[in-house]
């Protein structure tokens, strides 16, 4: 197995693994990239794979994602429950379109910046973590409509490489009063809407750069992340129930303060 090829596999594992819990799935993959000297061609290595890991999340919540669609002509619930979801996607929307080029050229090449927001944003989860929050709603399918946007507006701090959109959600929903559960839950699903968004534009924004040479790579990129973040969707909600979320906001300031050692030692 060649060296690229290694690579891939890490690269794909870490997707996987990181994307759907509060540390920041591109800052580990930028960081990741930078510190391993890889970089493809109009990122598509690093765009192809991220879709693995929203068809991973589709997967596991596809029946759910059926019973809406059926229901959506005659139920209520099923029609509040994807106007909640398709809200709170809104503002990445307009964000993402109004500032991609920025995000993507100076934003992403910073890796200071990328530990730095981890190191916060493990400060962040840890002091949540601790409040003394009363929740108050306990199903994600059942958020109000403000609360929802509430969260989506929050969501657009993850355009700034790690400070996570998972964490950001997740947080928001948090301060709004959801339970630890319902909040990773609904992080789920507003990842749905907002990944296959992002991968879209993404796809389209560089369509003139991009590079297939490398098909191989890819693919094993795609599966292992596809793989992997099925596994953490399965585990994570059993886990924060019980345990919170301390221990990634520990991870984060662990790896943010690593890196800023490493780059300040000229790596």
């Amino acid at each position: 197995m060649s060296d690229t090829t290694l690579t891939a596999l890490a690269l794909g594992l870490l997707e996987g693994l990181t994307e759907f819990i509060p540390v920041s799935s591109t800052g580990h993959i930028l960081l990741a990239g930078h510190f391993l000297g890889f970089e493809s061609a109009g990122k598509t290595f690093e765009v192809v794979i991220q879709l693995g890991a929203v068809l991973a999340v589709i997967g596991v919540y596809a029946a759910k994602i059926g019973r809406t669609l059926v229901d959506l002509p005659h139920d209520p619930h099923a029609r509040r429950f994807a106007g909640s979801v398709l809200l709170a996607f809104f503002p990445a929307v307009v964000v993402g379109v109004l500032a991609h080029g920025f995000i993507k050229e100076v934003l992403f090449e910073s890796p200071r910046l990328i530990a730095s927001m981890l190191i916060l944003g493990g400060c962040v989860l840890l002091v949540v973590d601790r409040l003394p929050l009363t929740p108050r709603h306990h199903d994600a399918e059942r958020f109000p409509l403000p609360m929802a946007l509430g969260i989506g507006v929050i969501q657009c701090l993850a355009m700034i490489p790690g400070v996570s959109r998972s964490g950001a959600t997740i947080v928001g929903a948090l301060a709004f009063g959801a339970d630890k559960r319902a909040a990773a839950e609904f992080s789920f699903f507003l990842s749905m809407p907002t990944m296959a968004g992002a991968f879209a534009y993404d796809l389209y924004k560089n369509r003139d750069v991009l590079d297939l040479s490398a098909v191989g790579e890819i693919a094993i990129g795609f599966a292992a992340a596809f793989v992997a973040a099925i596994l953490v969707v399965r585990w994570l909600l059993g886990y924060v129930s019980r345990h919170g979320y301390a221990l990634f906001g520990w991870w984060r300031i662990i790896v943010g303060t690593g890196v800023l050692v490493a780059l300040g030692a000229g790596f």
